[in-house]
């Protein structure tokens, strides 16, 4: 899975934003705000990325049990699937 291109991951005023540039400009109006896990991810969605290997790099940055950690990451990825953010 990957991040679609299109988008700037910036720091703004303290806080992790997705911001979109060109044609997703179009496609989505503002900028998303991430929390660290958030920023974290999207980080490594700018490659590509397999659901497991997303869920073992979450576990050891921030010290979870990997289960909670796909589960942490199987709802991340439905919101990014639901917004049309990544691509297979």
């Amino acid at each position: 899975m990957k991040i679609k291109s299109g988008f700037l991951l910036r720091k703004v005023a303290g806080s992790e934003m997705a911001v979109p540039i060109g044609s997703r400009t179009v496609d989505i109006h503002g900028i998303i705000a991430l929390n660290e896990t958030g920023a974290f991810l999207w980080r490594l969605l700018e490659q590509d990325c397999s659901p497991e290997a997303l869920a073992a790099a979450l576990a050891r940055e921030f010290e979870v049990d990997l289960e909670q950690a796909r589960a942490d990451v199987n709802v991340y990825l439905a919101s990014l699937q639901t917004q049309g953010l990544i691509e297979p």
